[in-house]
């Protein structure tokens, strides 16, 4: 898929996860949970499994939703499917997701306008150095209050 060293998480990044740490420890937001959801290779399951997230997200009752990727492409497939089934179901969405260079999203649908790109490198493109690309501190502190301003419309 094209997802190089720079965008890969490494396991120490997941276990102090920006994103989690500070959704986690903000007092205007209750986490619900968090949702793993794979990239399938058939768009038939890629629309099932963006359906299926935001049924649940629904049936939880979540005001909000802020998802991540860790891929592009192909996996904008099934990442924008999802942020368009959170909206028709009225839940507002910001996410983080590596787009670099590429400016933007393989498919496109008016729920995408609160994700922010985690491209770090001056050339926007993924590099050799391990980790250069992943979401920091200030990228999860920019969608939480995205999805705060999203929220209160």
């Amino acid at each position: 898929m094209g997802i190089g060293p720079s965008t890969k998480e490494t396991t120490l990044h997941h276990f102090r996860d920006p994103l989690l740490d500070v959704v986690s420890s903000d007092e205007d937001i209750d986490l619900l949970g968090v949702l793993i959801v794979g990239t399938p290779d058939e768009n038939e399951d890629k629309m099932l499994v963006g359906t299926r997230a935001a049924v649940m997200a629904e049936c939880m009752r979540a005001d909000g939703v802020i998802l991540s990727s860790d891929g592009w492409g192909n996996s904008d497939v099934d990442y924008a499917n999802m942020c368009e089934q959170l909206g028709i179901r009225g839940i507002p969405v910001t996410g983080l997701k590596f787009s670099g260079k590429n400016g933007g999203f393989v498919v496109e649908n008016k729920y995408l306008s609160g994700i922010k790109d985690i491209n770090k490198s001056e050339e926007g493109i993924e590099t050799c150095v391990v980790g250069e690309n992943n979401v920091t501190a200030l990228d999860a502190k920019t969608v939480a209050a995205m999805l705060k301003l999203k929220m209160r419309q």
